[in-house]
Parts: structure tokens; C-alpha cells; sequence
């Protein structure tokens, strides 16, 4: 792809325009992917979200999550059932038979993908797209499907634009960040092959992006099924965490969908050259990569606020 054209597709869309989009997510991680999933279904005049994939996670090495999925294996079906469930709590059960099981394992290294019905989505949605007309990819876990999916056909970098959560700010001492971490390789392959990515780094950036369970209780419980549910969720981790007052929590995974919303309004970014993520937990740079959209700030209060006026309709 051209510069010129790459820089195109690093622009956001026509605010009027409604977007085709797969979704990529761990979503039985940690609470927050639900709440991601939930804003962009509950904003259709925005998303017309076309799949939904499940990938995979393993927790055993984070203390606070550790007993949530002894493999890759495991969190991926996990995460699908997730998926389906917040479907029913939705009413969006027509998305029952588009939502794809993703990876069962990482990438072995940076050439070969992993077979799964989410990349192969991935390829098919991407593929019967006009050139002119990308498809949007959220992901907000490990990017293993998508990285599969560029491998297995690389042509399909001219026709999506990736939206990721994942690493950590540049600025931050070191790139420990789980979605990152767990599959180097496949980021690799993702900031590598020339595919337009909007970054979206946890801590130093999205970091800023919290809830507290007096806003929770205040602007979504009690307000329908879906809401009550995240409400539920989330307290219930504080709880299991040793922290039943004076918290807040990081919602990480809604900021992506909040970029598309309204990327003027609810975050701050640049383009900077693709980075190199390093297999030691830290990021190389050099200037002669192509552009990536970096988002270096967002804007807690406004994306807050748009999230439960929409999860609240």
C-alpha cells in the first residue's frame, strides 16, 4: 500500500457513516471486553458489527486472574461462551451464528498462522470488501486471529484497517502488557506487514479510562438486563480482589469503539512510525517504517458519558 493511501485509511471515517466491523476479543479476561461489545451493539447508527471472535488467553502467570484459563485453549472457549451469552442478555441473537471460535494456540513464529474459523472470518469478510471500502477490525486481546488471518492471506492488508488495545505507551519503561505479550509474534507480524493499525497502549494511555462503583451503581444498575449484568460483574471482581470500597476500574476495552465514535472528541493521537515489538518486553523504533495511528491521550469524562447514555437506551 502507498503512503498516501495508508495515511487515508489512518484518517477516521465520515462521523454519518455506519462501519462494518469484526470484533476480536478475550471476553471472559476480565469485565471489560463486555462492556466493549455491549457499546458497540447498543450504537448501530456506528457499527454494523458483521462477526465477533473469541481469542485466546492464558492467565496462570497473572495472580489476580490465574485461575480464569490453564491454556490458550481454554480462555478462547471461554471467551465464545462469553460471547454468546452477552448476546442473549443483548437480544442480538442473530449474531449467534457469526460469532467464530478463534486460535487455540499462539503464533509458533512469524510465518506461519493457526487455523481457526475467526481468521478465516476474518479473510472472508476482509476479501469481499471493495478495495475502496475497509473492513474495521477490533481487538482488544491477544492480536493472534488477525495476525493469522494476514498470514494466511496477505492481501487483506489493503482491505482493513486494525484497531488494537494492546502494548503499552512509548513513553512507558517497558512493553510488559498482556494482549501484547502473550503473542509477540503475532504483533510482529501485525505492526510488520504494512496493514493500516490504529494503537491504542494501556498504561500510560487508556490507563485513564475508569469506573468507579459509585458511578456504576448511579448511571447503570437498575437501568436494564445488560447493565445490571456488567454492573454485577465488575463489583463482583472488586469483591474477589479484597477491594469493596474506594476503587475504581480500568474498562480498557470500550476505548477502541469510543475512537470510532468520535475520535475528535474522545481521544488525542499522532501518526508515528510502527513500532518493533521486541520478544524482552520493550519496543524498537526506527524511522523508516511505515505510519500507524498512535492515540497518546483519551478523554475519560466524554467517553464515559457516551457509553452509558448508549448502554442505557
Amino acid at each position: 500500500m502507498d503512503t498516501a493511501t495508508l495515511l487515508a485509511r489512518l484518517e477516521c471515517p465520515p462521523l454519518d457513516e455506519v462501519l462494518d466491523v469484526v470484533i476480536d476479543s478475550d471476553a471472559f479476561n476480565e469485565i471489560d471486553d463486555q462492556y466493549a461489545i455491549a457499546y458497540a451493539l447498543r450504537a448501530p447508527e456506528r457499527f454494523n458489527v458483521l462477526a465477533i471472535n473469541a481469542a485466546p488467553f492464558f492467565t496462570e502467570t497473572i495472580p489476580v486472574i490465574r485461575d480464569k484459563a490453564s491454556s490458550p485453549a481454554e480462555g478462547m472457549a471461554k471467551s465464545y461462551d462469553e460471547i454468546l451469552r452477552l448476546l442473549g442478555l443483548l437480544g442480538e441473537e442473530r449474531l449467534r451464528e457469526a460469532t467464530y471460535r478463534g486460535s487455540e494456540s499462539y503464533l509458533p513464529d512469524e510465518s506461519t498462522p493457526v487455523e481457526s474459523d475467526a481468521a478465516r472470518a476474518i479473510v472472508r469478510l476482509a476479501l469481499e470488501r471493495p478495495a475502496d471500502d475497509p473492513l474495521y477490525v477490533l481487538a482488544t486481546g491477544a492480536i493472534t486471529n488477525v495476525a493469522s488471518a494476514i498470514l494466511m492471506e496477505p492481501s487483506i492488508v489493503e482491505r482493513i484497517v486494525v484497531v488494537w488495545l494492546g502494548g503499552q505507551a512509548f513513553h512507558w519503561p517497558d512493553n510488559a502488557e498482556f494482549n501484547l505479550m502473550q503473542d509477540v509474534a503475532a504483533a510482529r507480524v501485525l505492526f510488520g506487514c504494512g496493514c493500516p493499525v490504529v494503537l491504542l497502549p494501556c498504561k500510560g494511555v487508556v490507563s485513564e479510562f475508569r469506573v468507579s462503583r459509585a458511578e456504576l451503581e448511579r448511571y447503570l444498575k437498575g437501568k436494564n438486563e445488560v447493565c445490571d449484568y456488567l454492573t454485577s460483574i465488575t463489583v463482583k471482581e472488586a469483591h474477589d480482589n479484597g477491594r469493596d470500597e474506594y476503587w475504581s476500574r480500568t474498562i480498557w476495552d470500550v476505548t477502541p469503539f469510543a475512537w470510532l465514535v468520535n475520535p475528535d472528541e474522545f481521544c488525542y493521537s499522532t501518526i508515528e512510525h510502527s513500532p518493533i515489538p521486541e520478544y524482552d518486553d520493550h519496543y524498537s523504533h526506527d524511522p523508516r517504517r511505515h505510519p500507524i495511528r498512535y492515540v497518546y491521550y483519551v478523554r475519560r469524562d466524554l467517553i464515559l458519558e457516551d457509553l452509558c447514555r448508549k448502554l442505557t437506551r
